[in-house]
């Protein structure tokens, strides 16, 4: 990756990265967008179901695949310190990290999949597609974890147009399984929510097996022999992904398992908020696509101009990237006041689930420019490894503060439902604010350091 010298020139190269990273997330993302959106035209109780499953499935993967991510800041230092040999070891050890997390997730999930959906108030119909579909993401399990391990590899060498290509090819099909399963074609009976399930599955397979081929034969991952002279899984060396890794994933499950927690906590109210709920949270989700690729970008970034010893660039680029996401924020918070009963009607022709995702589309407006700023200044401080400060401000900003204002408001007030999305709107502003003190406290320290 190269070096730059003015701003313009930093803008283009963060567009250069940050734009293919952003078209995967979205491709990625349209495959949970239309699990959703194919199922709600299927069943509203599969609609339901997806929701409770997929509220269980999401922050496990977050996380998970967040400690794999750790990957990322330690191959994008290795690059820009030129320390190509060492890159091979630190994605070998990512693989058998992958293998074993993917084994404790299905064991997790066969265990205590039952117990814990006995616990939330659902209709019998609900629980057993909660159930099914993540019996059927289960299969996927494998392939979804090293591809993760892959992907980090290949959008730590720069190389973030290559995910895109991989991701692209991956979509449609996955789009066509959907099809195929959910409504039932070709002879395969329909499955509603659960052949949802089943299709991601199979395209998560799909996805990993184009990213090895790739890896293998396409320059510059070729040359760096990830697959070759395979070394025995040493405890120092995950214990150094883990390191980075494990922050990273736990800040990304206290995130993540807010917007679930408030998902089952809602399972009180009738089956239309659910699904209701769910249409806005998913929606919503697709927006965030924009500063969590901004993010994902200036922790390549910033990681090599560390790597470099190049500080005021990386400095540079972690206010650039907060600067782009806030600049977006504006957009998306309009289109969400602007288009919002249409944007309902494409999940469902139900009036009052519209009339219920409209109110929530609302709220969901209000908080864009509280991740607008989370996200990036994560990603910068995961670019200098300054992971642990980042997963305790996390906790106390979503679960301490967050979670807790949500719950009061929805049971204890006239806000009801919308209660919880209020609370996600605190949560996520203390968040912001907590993040970006602790960035510019960062900044100091390096150039106080750097002056010396």
């Amino acid at each position: 990756m190269h070096e730059t010298t003015t701003l313009t020139n930093k803008s283009v190269h963060m567009i250069k990265i940050v734009l293919p990273i952003l078209i995967t997330q979205v491709a990625l993302y349209l495959m949970t967008f239309f699990d959703v959106l194919m199922t709600s035209k299927y069943s509203i109780h599969h609609l339901a179901g997806v929701s409770i499953g997929s509220s269980i499935w999401l922050p496990v993967y977050t996380a998970l695949t967040g400690i794999l991510i750790g990957i990322t800041p330690i191959v994008a230092q290795l690059m820009g310190a030129k320390k190509e040999k060492d890159v091979r070891t630190f994605v070998q050890q990512g693989f058998f990290i992958a293998i074993g997390l993917a084994f404790i997730v299905f064991l997790g999930i066969l265990l205590f999949i039952d117990p814990l959906l006995n616990l939330i108030p659902l209709e019998d119909s609900v629980r057993i597609v909660a159930k099914k579909y993540l019996y059927m993401m289960s299969i996927g399990l494998i392939p979804l974890f090293l591809y993760s391990v892959l992907r980090s590899f290949i959008d730590a060498l720069g190389r973030t147009r290559v995910s895109m290509f991989i991701t692209l090819l991956s979509a449609p099909i996955n789009i066509a399984l959907n099809y195929v399963f959910i409504y039932g074609k070709f002879g395969i009976p329909a499955m509603g929510g659960v052949g949802a399930g089943l299709a991601s599955a199979l395209t998560y397979w799909l996805i990993l097996f184009i990213a090895i081929i790739i890896v293998l034969r396409m320059k510059p991952f070729a040359e760096l022999s990830i697959f070759s002279s395979w070394s025995k899984p040493s405890l120092v060396k995950i214990g150094a992904l883990t390191k980075i890794g494990v922050p990273i994933g736990l800040s990304l499950f206290a995130e993540t398992t807010i917007f679930s927690a408030v998902t089952i906590l809602m399972s009180t109210y009738s089956t239309q908020v659910i699904s209701a709920h769910q249409i806005a949270m998913n929606f919503t989700s697709l927006l965030y696509m924009v500063p969590l690729s901004i993010a994902m970008g200036a922790t390549i970034l910033i990681g090599h101009e560390v790597g470099a010893k190049r500080y005021k660039d990386a400095r540079v680029y972690s206010w650039l990237s907060v600067a782009t996401a806030i600049f977006f924020s504006f957009i998306s918070s309009s289109i969400l006041l602007l288009f919002r009963e249409q944007i309902a009607s494409i999940y469902t022709a139900d009036q009052a689930v519209i009339t219920l995702t409209v109110q929530f589309f609302f709220f969901a407006a209000l908080f864009q420019l509280s991740d607008a700023i989370q996200a990036p200044v994560q990603g910068a401080l995961r670019g200098y490894k300054d992971v642990t400060v980042t997963f305790i401000m996390a906790i106390v900003s979503y679960w301490i503060i967050g979670l807790p204002t949500g719950y009061i408001l929805a049971n204890y007030t006239s806000f009801e439902r919308f209660g919880y999305w209020i609370g996600l709107i605190v949560g996520l502003t203390v968040g912001a604010i907590t993040l970006g003190i602790r960035l510019v406290y960062l900044h100091k320290k390096i150039a106080k350091n750097d002056t010396l």
